[in-house]
């Protein structure tokens, strides 16, 4: 899959690279939306401060606000069936839920700060498409 660096415009706004603002960064590069703007709403719509990462209950609500539709790819006990690799994944604007982390892919190709890949075999647990 190839990569892309992108932080979503977080470095218009900010100057830290650490941060646990993956969900913001994902909405604002899948929605098309600027950085601060999401950064605000979720900070308004879910209690929950996007710099430190989002429970799933809030991500859920947030990409729920920004129109994505959720698409599970997996089931309790069923075992991986999509990785993050461009031939597994649909074209389109997704944001991707994996362990611990989520990112986005825009047509088969990865937009993050680093690649989390794990060279296609990072297990893709659902997506949110917009």
């Amino acid at each position: 899959m190839e990569y892309v660096y992108n932080d979503g415009g977080r470095s218009q706004y900010y100057k830290a690279d650490r941060v646990g603002d993956c969900v913001c960064r994902a909405i604002a590069i899948a929605a098309q939306k600027d950085y601060k703007e999401v950064y605000k709403t979720i900070k308004e719509v879910t209690k929950e401060n996007p710099r430190n990462g989002l429970s799933k209950r809030a991500t859920k609500k947030i990409c729920s606000h920004y129109g994505g539709v959720w698409v599970a790819t997996m089931k309790i006990g069923s075992g991986c069936k999509v990785h993050l690799s461009e031939s597994e994944l649909p074209k389109g604007r997704l944001i991707c839920n994996l362990s611990g982390h989520v990112t986005c892919v825009v047509d088969g190709v990865l937009n993050d700060t680093y690649d989390c890949s794990r060279d296609g075999k990072r297990c893709v647990y659902g997506y949110w498409k917009f």
